[in-house]
């Protein structure tokens, strides 16, 4: 069973994706923020993925994407940004930090983000 970390501020978003991962058959975890995911990944390294948001308090998704990669030098999971901003030099911008894939909100389906994430978890 796949291990999903789920990081976004939006609580509806949030809820909506952790449903659909969850009938999907992911094991879901959530968290409202960098602060609170940096936490759930220290509690647990063992997350397949983490779908993360551009857009956040404190801490933007590429800060978070490279902070996880400092702060976690050996974890296996895959960053995927699940974004509603769109824009050339933002998907650059977090491929450059690590991500290997970024999904526009606006342009998927919750059903759609599930087969992306699917797909891009076994690069």
């Amino acid at each position: 069973m796949m291990k999903l970390l789920l990081i976004d501020d939006d609580a509806f978003l949030r809820d909506m994706y952790a449903i659909k991962f969850t009938e999907s058959g992911y094991q879901v975890e959530v968290a409202d923020g960098a602060a609170a995911g940096l936490s759930k990944i220290s509690e647990d390294p063992t997350f397949d993925v983490i779908l993360l948001d551009m857009i956040m308090p404190g801490m933007s998704g590429i800060e978070l994407i490279k902070a996880i990669q400092e702060q976690f030098p050996d974890l296996k999971a895959k960053c995927i940004v699940l974004s509603n901003q769109g824009q050339a030099e933002d998907i650059e911008e977090a491929t450059k930090a690590g991500a290997v894939g970024y999904i526009i909100k606006a342009e998927a389906v919750p059903s759609d983000v599930v087969k992306k994430v699917d797909k891009l978890s076994k690069k």
